[in-house]
């Protein structure tokens, strides 16, 4: 794997070999890393189980949180998180522009300094943006996860839900289960990713 990889493995959850990967899915954070990475840690006394399997930060460091053969309950649904590898993707999310100090900020009011994506989508306009670094590494690790587990190199290929997603093989997004998830949001370039997975992280 042609990427940083840190491993910051929770102590709780133990590798299943006896169910078969079906799907990756991608979500982002809605917060920094750090932040993120903590309230996973310390919530609940240290027994928080809506682990995602990887984290993937902003410099396309890929952070292994849980074996990609464990089962997480970070979907909340039995059938959903046996069957998924859970990637999840720093990023704030949707924003809120402050007229008086152009400024934006997220759901928690973290100030975003990055570049703006503008789609009205899902009831907001203002969308923090992903970089180069983490769709490089995103590739890079679906297509070590493919290799590896088995999984269906078959894409969805937007954030629109879909009907019966559930039983899709391949890679999909967290928002393409229902109209509630804002992950991953339209500032996501799925082109660019499905490119460097066919063709190699140098595009």
């Amino acid at each position: 794997m042609d990427i940083e990889l840190v491993d910051k493995k929770m102590d709780f959850y133990s590798e299943d070999y006896g169910v078969d990967k079906k799907q990756i899915m991608l979500c982002h954070t809605g917060r920094s890393s750090s932040y993120y990475y903590n309230s996973l840690k310390y919530r609940m006394d240290g027994n928080y189980k809506r682990i995602p399997h990887y984290m993937i930060t902003k410099e396309g460091v890929v952070v292994n949180l849980i074996e990609p053969t464990a089962t997480s309950k970070f979907f909340g649904d039995e059938y959903i998180d046996e069957a998924s590898v859970i990637i999840v993707l720093e990023n704030l999310g949707w924003l809120k522009r402050n007229p008086e100090t152009n400024e934006y900020n997220n759901w928690i009011g973290d100030i975003y300094k990055g570049e703006v994506f503008r789609k009205k989508w899902r009831g907001h306009l203002f969308w923090a943006s992903y970089t180069e670094e983490q769709v490089h590494a995103c590739a890079e690790l679906i297509r070590d996860l493919s290799d590896n587990m088995g999984i269906e190199m078959n894409f969805i290929g937007h954030n629109v839900q879909v009907n019966d997603i559930m039983y899709f093989e391949g890679i999909v997004s967290r928002s393409n289960y229902n109209n509630f998830w804002t992950d991953v949001s339209p500032a996501f370039d799925f082109d660019k990713l499905i490119e460097k997975i066919e063709y190699g992280t140098e595009k």
